[in-house]
């Protein structure tokens, strides 16, 4: 886990905010792909292998950045 922690922290909060964003929204129109995946997620429906890849691949970014986040205030504490 040491491993880890230590391989987020060098990735700049900026950016994996950036990336976390961007791939979060993506794509604007007619609607975000996570959010779409979530919804399906929370009905039941979440049963293809390419919707499940999506979700995956959109939400990663959002996770690991909810992560670091939760690990640097941890160190300030």
């Amino acid at each position: 886990m040491n491993k880890f922690k230590s391989l987020l922290n060098k990735i700049p909060t900026f950016h994996l905010a950036m990336i976390a964003l961007m791939l979060g929204l993506a794509p604007f129109v007619p609607e975000p792909h996570l959010l779409e995946k979530l919804k399906m997620l929370a009905a039941g429906e979440l049963v293809k292998p390419i919707d499940i890849f999506d979700l995956i691949m959109h939400g990663t970014p959002a996770i690991l950045l909810l992560l670091k986040l939760s690990w640097i205030r941890e160190t300030e504490q």
